[in-house]
């Protein structure tokens, strides 16, 4: 309540401007749980289910040999389903917490580097408010609370990490040491962002760049020089299991990933997450951006936080630009998303600093950039989810009869189809192909398309051997379910060798969900024709 107070100060009245950041907080949330407990999880979020419904031994010992992002995630969804269950909302919920709790430590985080650059509290408020609202109506934000992964729980690491870091730059702006609770706040942000995701290392080196460009230079001595050592090595010894499994996941994600690096209006992609997915965002984000680096260049610590600003909103994305144009495709834009956060403090910051004309102007561009975002998070919500697995079951129901299997080609899309069956309460056994996920050990001639060890695809031969078994000729009606078959199933080779002998009686088609239904031919006097 009280960080809620500090922020409030947005108007002349205190409680017009709590009034007001109450308001943004309710329409943030709304956005936030809009269909939440009714749009089912599509594929990344179903691995992520997937492993947080297994054990300690399947989470540390399982998950490092096939999925290239720590298994720390996924034991923090382990725990939180101990709380919450393990339903549909109750999976959502962590990552709704991490977007609902973003919005006001975002707001801190902002008026903490106003103050940091000279600012008196009033004029810091006024920066903590216009980042409040940012942080609320921000798409990307909003998109990411709703999502069963890693990202929503690393936007907020991220800003807390920056926020601690602003702290100690204020703690060394006044003579205090580097060390105290600030700074170990900063080192366990920078540790969790380096285990909740492959990348979390671009982000923790840029919270530890950041540091550095607001404190060296800038009167430390000895001891904090030690605590800054001791600190950082105890991190990077941390670090070191990650480490491992991201050197030995490495080798097959660069030769085996289906991604590819396309540079089509990069600029457009990259800067979505800085400002909104429309250029007249962008434009108004551009003007609130100008009005910031204006303010901070006044000083000398200003222009050292707008140079930290820059790195923490920008190096994670140009290294994993480098890393795709010269290794392998490593840059998506949801794992970009943390990036939002210092864009945001850098577009707030202008607004406590200037005055007349130009600050009325600053003003207008936060007024157009919150009412586009709005306006665009409204129509997302009603665009409804772009793998529609409830929709594709619906339809399965009606042509679904007992004896009926879907085969899951690959095996990784029977995660999301079982978890959308459960949540609907529909009885549909799905068969992955050739196992279960993680298939570690694979028929010889098999190769992994998407560059994950348990996803594996099958040559001609074992695709033959799956369809003249007995027990596949055996069933009534199969339902292949197929992810990307133009990646694993090129040429259509499972789908003709299951078409011997049946017919087909179904195909449905939406994106990437392909389901098609083979019935026995010998069956077919006794099926009602669709």
């Amino acid at each position: 309540m009280n960080a809620f107070r500090k922020i409030s100060h947005i108007a002349a009245s205190p409680m017009l401007g709590a009034t007001i950041l109450a308001l943004l907080l309710a329409a943030g949330i709304g956005l936030r749980v809009w269909h939440i407990g009714i749009t089912p999880m599509w594929l990344d979020e179903g691995y992520s289910a997937y492993a947080a419904g297994k054990g300690w031994h399947f989470l540390w010992t399982v998950v490092p040999r096939y999925e290239t992002h720590p298994p720390f995630y996924y034991s923090l969804l382990h725990v939180w389903t101990f709380f919450a269950g393990d339903g549909l909302i109750a999976y959502r919920s962590l990552g709704l917490a991490c977007g609902i709790a973003t919005i006001p430590v975002a707001a801190l985080a902002a008026r903490a580097a106003a103050l940091l650059a000279g600012q008196d509290a009033r004029r810091a408020d006024v920066v903590g408010g216009a980042a409040f609202v940012l942080a609320a109506l921000s798409p990307m934000l909003i998109m990411m609370a709703r999502e069963v992964r890693p990202y929503p729980v690393m936007i907020l690491v991220y800003a807390l990490g920056i926020l601690a870091v602003c702290t100690v730059a204020r703690r060394r702006a006044a003579g205090l040491p580097v060390r105290g609770r600030a700074f170990a706040f900063y080192l366990l942000a920078v540790a969790t962002m380096l285990w909740l995701h492959t990348l979390g290392p671009l982000f923790g080196l840029a919270l530890v760049l950041a540091l550095a460009m607001l404190i060296v230079g800038r009167g430390l001595d000895l001891r904090d020089w030690l605590a800054l050592a001791v600190g950082h090595i105890a991190v990077a010894i941390v670090y070191l299991p990650a480490l491992a499994i991201m050197v030995d996941q490495a080798p097959t994600w660069i030769t085996s990933t289906w991604l590819k690096f396309d540079t089509h209006d990069l600029w457009r992609r990259v800067t979505v997450v800085h400002a909104g997915p429309r250029d007249d965002m962008r434009i108004a984000a551009a003007i609130l951006a100008i009005g910031g680096f204006v303010v901070l260049a006044r000083s000398a610590i200003g222009r050292r936080l707008a140079a930290a600003l820059l790195i923490l909103a920008f190096l994670p994305v140009l290294v994993s630009l480098a890393i795709s144009a010269t290794i392998s495709p490593v840059f998506i834009i949801r794992t970009m998303t943390p990036l939002a956060i210092p864009a945001i403090i850098l577009l707030a910051i202008g607004l406590g600093g200037s005055r007349g004309l130009w600050r009325c102007a600053l003003i207008a561009a936060l007024i157009w950039l919150s009412l586009s975002q709005a306006a665009s998070d409204v129509r997302t919500r009603r665009a409804g989810p772009t793998q529609d697995w409830y929709r594709a079951i619906h339809w399965m129901q009606a042509k679904f009869r007992p004896g009926d299997v879907v085969f899951a080609y690959p095996n990784e899309g029977a995660l999301p189809f079982d978890r959308a069956t459960r949540d609907l309460g529909v009885h549909m056994p799905s068969v992955p192909i050739p196992g279960p996920v993680p298939t570690l050990n694979p028929p010889p001639g098999s190769w992994y398309v998407s560059g994950s060890r348990g996803v594996p695809s099958l040559d001609a031969a074992h695709l033959h051997a799956i369809a003249i078994d007995p027990k596949t000729r055996a069933i009534p009606t199969i339902w292949l379910l197929r992810l990307g078959p133009w990646a694993y199933d090129k040429g259509d080779l499972f789908l003709d060798e299951l078409f011997e002998g049946r017919t087909e009686v179904g195909n449905y088609d939406d994106g990437p969900i392909d389901i098609v239904g083979l019935r026995r031919d010998d069956l077919m006097g006794t099926a009602k024709q669709p």
